[in-house]
């Protein structure tokens, strides 16, 4: 069946129509157009163009095509909150090469956009993609299903997958959409349960730039909310609007739902909501729940791109012999690999989508009536999720791995545990429960949360660290409620107990600031959903179906049948076991073909106390590189060894490493100080090994330590963000993009800093597009192009390369002085300057050569050096591709 005909697609309102028509003005002049070039592969051409909204916004968009000029499916990219359409580059590429006409924008306050941020406001944002529709209906290279109307889908990963489900529920020419780790209904992301959680929207407002950044409605709004502690129904009215539940009835593409497990802001409940929506319209829906999500864990960006491809290939291609994958996938944590200490993911699956109650199972617990106090204030809080900080790979990642960091202060909670189970549990869903509370005020405001309790009742683990909060209006006379629990795929083993808290604070939401006092009971029992149709294959599946991060078949196949240890890491090699990084013949190719090459080939050696740089135009490979020297992934060919020990996932030798790649999350209203000590409580290492005070000696941050984050400014976010890398003094330390977002003065400490760390014989490797910075601060180069090694060595080498040279005299000199210096043996010529002598040298000529020659000739040399700056040398040995 076309799921394109009108009869499925259904009449929209005529509101609709009239933004999907309107007029698109494109900024005078075509754009600029740049072409990415690639071994193997077709070209990759990309058009910027800033177009006109018609209301005094103006959009910043790319538009990619590859082959030849035909007709194609188009691609509409979304960024996520924070971000631009510089993000999605990489992808675009891809998907331009798989056949398809990509277009990715940034959103309005986003990038070089304009405009305010309206949170998807379907007369801004959303109207934004119907114009930008209009324009793909004019591209010769977009195929049309009728004028006007492009065959298109739309994709995104958080804010960028609410505008998918949103313009395919405004806008009728939308064939097919692929939404991740988003949102339904905005209003209950942020106010679950009439509860605000101020935390995240504290840090999703933040990140937008502060309230003034946003339309004035929601600047108010959120200033509102923010003050009384308690959202209202104008509140939630506003954020219902831009959410995609709003046109639920009227989103009936095919869909392909990706949602994060570790995800506090948008949890599993959201795509849930979804997926009943838009299957209740006829349209088909499958549902992947993914290792990690907003709270940190593992994204499988490279299984879920593959997915989403193959996803637009059966519904804007018509491929019908694609395989989509399964209607519904999970992400399973296959114990701990007792090698390194990792978590190791396994893929289970079913043919339909269970939801979140399916095979339920009884569960008694035990706990009479308890009393429950919420301090003055709500202070101090309970603590479950930490946002931001767990994207740094704490909390999520340590209870993928069966340790729990959460707190619940005594008298604050009530627990109700079950006896040991008797059997394996698999929990897959919501579980909920029945209780009463009776409350000393009119409104109770609670925290539900189910542990799994280790056999000896000292060790419990919060899954994915997720909270249910809920309000109870009228409590003083006592209400039965149902709570529904956070929605989770864990697996409890026998003999282990289950624990149910019902708390009266959090760190992530607003309690009553007036002291209250609740009883509270239980009226039944914890039931749990067990999804018995969802199995984990028990054999090496094809990609859609699951990734492992270090998995090779036969590893991959003795990691399914049951075997907890992998195969050994190859033995230390005693020769380098002086030596940070030592990289040989490493390669890796993109997922989707085996004869492209992200890196290929990449060999070369860093010493102690060097500052690396790192440089290559986008696509050469930097990122690639530095995700397999952290051992993220895994390379194809080749070997890393630091300190002579090979890397893979979770090698013990990482701990000697410390990273900076995509900056890092901080708690606002916590110091610079305790946001570093709370993240490196989070590790689980011992406190005596974090060595705070040398790394905030070295990042100089001074006495800001002491003041809240949120004061901070942008240099000094990012000397803290290094300072927690440099947590435990590793001796090498990788900083990516370190300056992104500063002005001069605090590049210049930035640069100050990588010097003083490097200073103590620790090694530091850094990624930079900033070429004049890397020059001054790096000792030594490594310089990619299209994933390759072009030239490794010491900056003045790599910068003197070329055969003139700037002898600096001061004042220009005397023709006769200029004639004597041509006339030397190994001198090509000589130019006089303003600055001095431009001397080219000949074959047999050597700037050592030359000095002694030139103080003969008496000629006042103040200086000697290459006539190129790096960024020359730079474009020279790419070919000036960057």
């Amino acid at each position: 069946m076309d799921l394109r005909l009108p009869g499925l697609r259904g009449i929209r309102r005529s509101r609709r129509l009239l933004a999907a028509v309107a007029a698109v003005a494109v900024l005078a002049g075509a754009g600029t157009w740049t072409a990415v070039a690639s071994e193997d592969t077709p070209t990759v051409r990309r058009g910027d163009r800033m177009m006109d909204m018609g209301d005094g916004v103006r959009v910043d968009t790319s538009f990619f095509t590859a082959g030849g000029d035909g007709a194609r499916p188009a691609v509409l990219l979304g960024h996520g909150f924070g971000g631009s359409k510089d993000d999605l580059r990489d992808q675009a590429e891809d998907l331009a090469r798989d056949g398809y006409a990509v277009l990715t924008w940034s959103a309005r306050g986003f990038g070089e956009s304009t405009g305010r941020i309206g949170l998807n406001d379907p007369d801004a944002e959303v109207a934004d993609v119907s114009r930008l529709l209009d324009w793909l209906a004019d591209r010769p290279q977009v195929e049309l299903d009728g004028k006007g109307d492009p065959r298109v889908g739309v994709a995104g990963g958080s804010y960028g997958g609410a505008i998918a489900l949103l313009a395919a529920g405004h806008d009728d020419r939308v064939d097919a959409i692929a939404p991740a780790v988003t949102y339904w209904n905005l209003a209950d992301a942020l106010f679950p349960g009439g509860v605000f959680k101020k935390l995240w929207a504290g840090i999703f407002f933040n990140t937008g730039g502060g309230c003034a950044a946003f339309t004035a409605e929601l600047c108010a709004m959120y200033d509102r909310v923010a003050e009384s502690g308690t959202p209202d129904a104008e509140a939630r009215a506003l954020l219902e609007a831009r959410s995609p539940s709003a046109v639920g009835e009227d989103i009936d593409v095919p869909t392909l739902l990706v949602q994060g497990q570790t995800d506090s802001l948008f949890p599993l409940g959201q795509a849930d909501a979804a997926a009943a929506a838009i299957r209740a319209n006829g349209a088909p829906v499958d549902v992947d729940w993914i290792a990690g999500g907003h709270d940190g864990g593992d994204m499988e960006t490279g299984r879920v791109e593959q997915r989403v491809t193959a996803w637009f290939d059966r519904w804007l291609k018509d491929d019908e012999a694609t395989d989509t994958g399964p209607a519904f996938r999970v992400t399973r944590t296959g114990g701990v690999d007792s090698t390194d200490g990792r978590a190791t993911l396994r893929g289970a699956s079913a043919d339909t989508y269970p939801g979140l109650s399916d095979g339920l199972h009884d569960i008694p617990l035990a706990g009479g009536e308890q009393r429950v106090t919420n301090p003055a204030g709500g202070s101090p809080p309970a603590v479950s999720a930490l946002p931001g900080l767990g994207a740094g790979g704490g909390l999520a990642q340590l209870s993928s791995l069966g340790v729990g960091i959460s707190l619940d202060f005594p008298g604050q909670f009530a627990d109700f545990t079950s006896a040991p189970l008797a059997d394996d549990l698999q929990i897959t869903g919501a579980p909920t429960a029945t209780v009463h509370v009776r409350s000393s005020g009119a409104d109770a405001v609670l925290f539900a949360k189910v542990y799994d309790v280790g056999p000896d009742g000292t060790q419990q683990v919060l899954p994915s660290q997720l909270v249910t909060p809920v309000r109870v209006t009228d409590a003083e006379a006592g209400q039965d409620f149902t709570l529904t629990l956070p929605a989770i795929d864990h697996e409890v083993q026998r003999g282990h107990r289950l624990r149910l808290v019902v708390a009266s604070t959090d760190l992530g939401y607003a309690s009553p600031a007036a002291r209250a006092t609740y009883t509270v009971s239980l009226t039944g029992d914890l039931s749990v959903p067990t999804a018995p149709g969802v199995s984990t294959a028990a054999a090496p599946l094809p990609a859609w179906v699951w990734w492992l991060p270090a998995a090779g078949a036969v590893i991959a196949a003795a990691l399914l049948l049951g075997a907890r240890r992998r195969a050994g890491a190859p033995a230390p090699d005693p020769a380098l076991a002086g030596v940070p990084l030592q990289i040989t013949d490493l390669s890796k190719r993109y997922a989707r073909s085996s004869d492209r090459y992200a890196v290929k080939e990449l060999s070369f050696r860093v010493e102690k106390g060097q500052v690396l740089g790192l440089l290559g135009p986008n696509g050469a490979g930097k990122t690639t590189t530095l995700r397999m020297l952290m051992g993220l992934i895994t390379p194809d060919g080749g070997e890393i060894r630091v300190f002579g020990h090979a890397i893979r996932p979770g090698a013990p030798v990482l701990s000697r490493v410390g990273a900076f790649v995509e900056g890092a999350g901080f708690l606002p209203h916590l110091s610079g100080r305790e946001n570093l000590e709370l993240y490196w409580a989070a590790t689980g290492r011992p406190a005596e090994d974090a060595h705070i005070e040398e790394a905030l000696e070295i990042a100089g941050l001074g006495d800001a330590l002491a003041r809240a984050v949120r004061t901070y400014s942008q240099g000094m976010r990012q000397r803290l963000a290094i300072a927690q890398a440099m947590l435990g003094l590793p001796d090498l330390l990788i900083l990516d993009e370190p300056t992104n977002g500063l002005d001069p003065p605090q590049i210049r400490e930035m640069r100050e800093v990588m010097i003083r760390y490097a200073a103590a014989g620790r090694t530091v490797i850094v990624s930079s597009h900033l070429l004049a910075e890397v020059e001054q601060s790096c000792t030594h180069l490594v310089v990619m192009d299209r994933g390759r090694l072009v030239q490794a060595g010491p900056v003045g080498e790599i910068t003197g390369s070329g055969d003139t040279l700037l002898v600096g005299t001061g004042t220009p000199p005397e023709d006769p002085v200029v004639e004597k210096v041509a006339a030397l043996p190994g001198v090509a010529s000589a130019v006089r300057t303003d600055e001095g002598l431009l001397v080219r040298l000949a074959p047999d000529g050597s700037a050592a050569a030359l000095v002694p020659e030139l103080v003969r000739l008496e000629v006042p040399v103040e200086s000697v050096g290459p006539h190129r700056r790096l960024e020359d040398a730079f474009l020279t040995l790419i070919g000036g591709s960057a």
